[in-house]
């Protein structure tokens, strides 16, 4: 594949630029269990991944759970602090965002403030400056496309001619629904003991990569 035939790259952050997954979603499983709710990683990662706080917050009230109303806070906080504390750059993901020719920005489920935390710790930061587009920014997030549509927008490119890095079915479903090609990440922590070229090819990933060094390799 040309790499010239894009005309923007739009990056996930958790799970594609940051190996983070396992630490947010043993957070969420902590915060939950603290309301009374009980939910273990692998569920967490099997229902959770790639979404945001408030569709996780709405998933349990449709349950009949009485979401507490500082939930979210309470889980950002947890979650900011594993960040601070523990958080790593998927490996060689400074190296490909270094040599990119293509324009190239974020778009996260998560908060911008968590977004900012993960680059600047990690180092990151640099590469993206303030093309960062997060949910919050849309009225619905993954995997309904608007997010990836408001990103393309925002830097002047055409949905036809942007390429997604997701590492989550709901982001590829979404970037798919944009009109968008959509590469799998597969080589977070998060998918060791789980075959995630299946879960992201069934997803309608177009192609499936566990580890950034190949990002260009065979595609």
């Amino acid at each position: 594949m040309d790499p010239g035939q894009f005309d923007l790259i739009i990056f996930d952050c958790d799970g594609v630029l940051v190996d983070s997954e396992l630490l947010s979603c043993q957070c969420l499983s902590d915060e939950l269990s603290e309301s009374g709710i009980s939910l273990t990683l692998a569920q967490a990662l099997e229902l959770f991944l790639g979404r945001s706080t408030s569709a996780i917050t709405r998933h349990y009230r449709e349950l009949g759970h009485a979401m507490l109303v500082d939930f979210p806070s309470r889980l950002k906080s947890r979650v900011l602090m594993a960040f601070e504390k523990a958080l790593h750059p998927v490996s060689d993901v400074d190296m490909i965002l270094s040599g990119l020719r293509a324009p190239f920005c974020v778009a996260s489920s998560s908060d911008i403030d968590r977004v900012a935390l993960s680059l600047d710790v990690t180092g990151l930061r640099t590469h993206f400056g303030d093309r960062i587009y997060t949910a919050q920014m849309v009225r619905h997030g993954k995997p309904a496309p608007d997010l990836f549509l408001y990103a393309a927008e925002q830097m002047g490119a055409k949905p036809a001619r942007t390429l997604v890095i997701e590492d989550s079915p709901s982001g590829v479903q979404a970037g798919k629904a944009a009109g968008m090609t959509v590469w799998g990440f597969a080589g977070g922590s998060h998918y060791r003991g789980r075959d995630g070229q299946a879960i992201l090819s069934g997803a309608g990933a177009d192609r499936v990569f566990a580890r950034m060094i190949d990002f260009w390799k065979d595609a």
